[in-house]
């Protein structure tokens, strides 16, 4: 007894056989056409031609197969409504229960190089899109498949059910609708190029959800994905424990992750408060990075975001929530920094390839942290390759910033030594994630393994971040180590000796040579800029005159 009819006519054959033949055995009546029909039939799946269902033949180099009423009408014709039940039967149309259609490559096609526009047009499928929307249309009755990887459900429940659930129908409809509407915003985005000359960018981004609120309370906002990148992120990352996520931890946690996918020399560890990286270190293991960074900035640190490139565990989660160690903070008292003892260092989101059990039975014992677990940092997933600013009325989008250097050539008499390139380069990844104008102070705090000692970021002037910002941090941070370590040379001695071994990286060139006598005046010898001013002469110069080696990289690395 027959159970209903399939049409199947798909240009991805993955599958089709297997799904065909379990659909005959189940006692569906398969339609079909072209190269999905033979294909069948050498198989021994007896099926119907299209063909003989219209009256008319595949005609115009196949152009034209399904694009008539026995098929359209039998697609979208309403079975609990008496008129359209009386027109199918006066006209002969016998209903069609399940269409499992996938479309011409298009997108493939136009993505080579050398495609001609014959032969992208020729992929622009016109009857698949139609039964797709017209069968998803009626998903009160038919069942739509436009992805393979849903053949499987499709039988599961008709062996289960002896059909579908309208659940599966709905969910199958929208995603053929997502199908088709992204189809055709490739054809557009094409035909707008080579035909109009006019470029078009259509984004599509799913599985929306409402977040509690935007960047301030009195604001709503949402979070979207997109489904086209695969690469490990915050966007794609599982939260395995807190509450939901909100719109400043996306935004902070996606700054803090971005930023240690830089460091894939080894373990390390980014701080972030409002995207900036007020802690940023490498360490031998996760732990000490994470303390390295942390002391970066210890009064920014409390309620950041941190982020780190490799598996978060028991020592690791310690430094923050463990017993087992005092915790100290430190406070602003009448112009000084003064420790105070704590029973955890708060913060908001900890992002990371993912934390072994005993990390995260001392973190899920915080009920106001967050962590997110991302999977390993492995370099196979799609990428994602733009990014985009929304202004007023328009859309900015430009190429990530995936470079540090372009080159890294010393152009004064002082040299950088022998590890000075690998603390260049560390100083340069992590001016690259701070807001511009940034000013990066870092220093190797033993052979191979680096932290951020101060960092000034988004001030009108380079000068500003460096003298009021980046200097002040640092000397800060040095004169709690002085004391934390006891170390008996007078202060302004040690940190002399510190701000000496430190690189100064700069995210642009200097316009004049004021940056440079600054950085000197407080005892700085090395420095990294991309170079490019008018004026690289004078800055060259005066690190000559002052004892300062500097090397220039050609890449600039403004973030706004």
């Amino acid at each position: 007894m027959k159970k209903g009819r399939a049409l199947l006519s798909v240009s991805n054959k993955t599958g089709i056989v297997a799904f065909a033949g379990e659909l005959a055995s189940l006692g569906y009546e398969i339609l079909s056409t072209g190269g999905t029909a033979r294909l069948l039939q050498e198989n021994g799946i007896a099926v119907v031609p299209v063909e003989s269902v219209t009256g008319f033949p595949e005609m115009m180099g196949g152009r034209v197969k399904t694009l008539h009423p026995a098929i359209h009408g039998a697609l979208l014709g309403r079975r609990e409504h008496e008129g359209d039940r009386r027109e199918a039967e006066v006209q002969g149309i016998e209903w069609i229960d399940i269409v499992a259609v996938n479309l011409y490559p298009f997108e493939r096609t136009v993505a080579a190089p050398d495609v001609s526009l014959e032969e992208a047009v020729e992929q622009i499928d016109i009857g698949g899109p139609s039964m797709l929307r017209s069968s998803a249309k009626n998903f009160r009755s038919v069942t739509v498949v436009s992805d393979p990887d849903d053949y499987d459900a499709v039988l599961e429940e008709i062996k289960e059910n002896g059909g579908t659930s309208l659940e599966l129908r709905q969910r199958l409809a929208v995603k053929a609708f997502r199908r088709t509407a992204d189809y055709d915003a490739a054809i557009d985005t094409y035909l707008s190029r080579v035909l109009a000359g006019e470029p078009v960018r259509r984004l599509a981004y799913t599985t929306g959800r409402t977040l509690r609120y935007g960047e301030n309370s009195h604001q709503a906002g949402s979070f979207f994905r997109d489904p086209a990148v695969s690469e490990p992120s915050v966007a794609a990352a599982e939260v395995i424990h807190g509450k939901a996520m909100s719109y400043n931890n996306y935004v902070d946690a996606d700054a803090a992750f971005e930023a240690v996918k830089e460091l894939d020399g080894g373990p390390g560890v980014a701080v972030i408060k409002h995207t900036n990286p007020c802690g940023f270190a490498t360490g031998k293991s996760g732990a000490e990075a994470l303390e390295r960074a942390w002391e970066g900035d210890p009064v920014s640190a409390f309620g950041s975001v941190i982020a780190a490139n490799t598996v978060v565990d028991h020592e690791f989660a310690g430094f923050l929530k463990g017993s087992d160690r005092e915790h100290t903070s430190y406070v602003y008292r009448d112009g000084a920094l003064v420790p105070q003892q704590v029973p955890g260092k708060f913060v908001e989101v900890i992002v990371a390839p993912d934390f072994t059990d005993d990390a995260l039975e001392l973190l899920t014992a915080v009920k106001n942290i967050r962590l997110l677990k991302t999977g390993p940092l492995d370099r196979t997933g799609t990428p994602d390759r733009f990014t985009y600013r929304k202004i007023t009325g328009g859309l900015l989008e430009m190429e990530r910033d995936l470079r540090v250097f372009d080159f890294f050539n010393v152009v004064t008499e002082k040299q950088f030594g022998k590890n000075g390139e690998a603390l260049a380069l560390f100083a340069c990844k992590a001016c690259k994630h701070t807001k511009s104008n940034a000013i990066v102070l870092a220093r190797a705090y033993r052979p191979g393994v680096f932290q951020v000692m101060g960092m000034g970021a988004g001030q009108p002037n380079r000068v500003d971040s460096l003298r009021k910002l980046a200097v002040t941090k640092a000397r800060e941070n040095v004169m709690i180590e002085y004391e934390r370590k006891k170390i008996t040379v007078p202060a302004e001695q040690y940190i002399a000796e510190q701000m000496a071994a430190m690189v100064m990286a700069s995210d642009a060139f200097f316009p004049f040579d004021d940056t440079v006598r600054e950085a000197a005046s407080f005892g700085i010898r090395y420095i990294v800029q991309p170079g490019g001013s008018r004026r690289d002469g004078d800055s060259i110069a005066a690190c000559d005159e002052l004892g300062v080696a500097m090397a220039l990289t050609g890449l600039r690395h403004f973030k706004h």
